[in-house]
């Protein structure tokens, strides 16, 4: 395999958008190698003008030019992966089977890069590639062609990574404002609604710009319409990457091809149903949801959200 050619779907959102949602449902898929949890590809040589609003890990990454095949594996963060193959009783994944050595997975990795050479494509698609290598229990249908991964944010990244892999798609997810800081607001750190708001409307920016420039590689999704209808919503973005577009397995959210009742411990977004999401946004007070509203303006036209809140 040319791991640079490898075919890779990556999905990126803003925090609380629905990318672990949307990541979800597209798991169960026949034609699909979905990334078991959020594929946090960054490393801490990513430093450019983003890096104070965004955590490297979330970020498409950067390599060290003296770096051996090993150095790089062990530089990608992956820490959800990572963590749930190590050191399991840690993970908030612990209570999901998961059979995945991460030292076989390295193994695996150097042996793709023997071959490939490296360079960032190579090591981004000999590392989605080892991890379903390595991934014993994982249930193989044998029409898996494409591979998909999501980091939050990452949209911010898609000239780098529709440069390094010519057969990469960036799939971004996004979702009403009201309902996203609603949810983010229940972290035990939340952001401010300023800091908030402003990296929202930065990973908006970044996707309808990147959109334009790339429309047959850059696919945008509202979360609203994928909670409404899975199925109408991702059927077309498979027909785009030439796996079938009609699955039934798209009408749930799943993880290793087994049905979740909520989208937990993945993300905040429990139980995706509209009543919910509208539900959530109503938590905000009159203020937040007016402050909001102005921070956000030229893009609930873009996404037609300006009258979400009225149900």
């Amino acid at each position: 395999m040319n791991t640079k050619e490898l075919k890779l779907v990556m999905i990126g959102a803003m925090y609380e958008n629905g990318g672990n949602t949307t990541h979800r449902f597209l798991d169960g898929h026949p034609e699909m190698f979905v990334y078991p949890f959020e594929s946090q590809v960054g490393t801490r040589y990513v430093q450019d003008v983003m890096t104070s609003l965004f955590p490297v890990k979330y970020r498409w990454p950067v390599f060290g030019l003296e770096s051996t095949p090993t150095e790089d594996y062990r530089a990608i963060i992956d820490e959800e992966g990572k963590v749930r193959a190590r050191t399991p009783f840690v993970s908030k994944f612990r209570d999901y089977p998961f059979d995945l050595n991460d030292e076989e997975r390295l193994r695996i990795y150097c042996d793709y890069i023997a071959k490939s050479g490296r360079g960032t494509g190579q090591n981004m698609g000999a590392f989605f590639a080892a991890t379903f290598d390595a991934w014993k229990d994982y249930r193989r249908t044998g029409k898996e062609s494409v591979y998909v991964g999501y980091s939050p944010i990452i949209t911010v990244d898609t000239d780098r990574i529709l440069r390094d892999m010519p057969n990469a798609h960036v799939l971004h997810v996004v979702r009403n404002p009201w309902s996203a800081f609603a949810d983010t607001s229940k972290r035990p750190v939340p952001m401010a609604l300023d800091s908030y708001m402003l990296a929202w409307t930065v990973c908006q920016y970044y996707a309808l710009q990147c959109k334009t420039r790339h429309p047959e590689r850059v696919h945008i999704v509202r979360i609203e319409d994928v909670m409404r209808d899975s199925r109408g919503t991702l059927g077309p973005i498979c027909e785009k990457l030439s796996i079938d577009p009609h699955s039934a397995s798209l009408a749930q959210p799943s993880w290793n091809g087994k049905t979740l009742t909520e989208v937990k411990p993945w993300g905040t977004i429990r139980i995706p149903t509209p009543e919910m999401n509208l539900a959530t946004a109503r938590e905000l007070s009159d203020d937040q949801m007016e402050e909001i509203r102005v921070r956000t303006l030229p893009h609930l036209e873009s996404f037609d959200y300006k009258n979400f809140l009225k149900g």
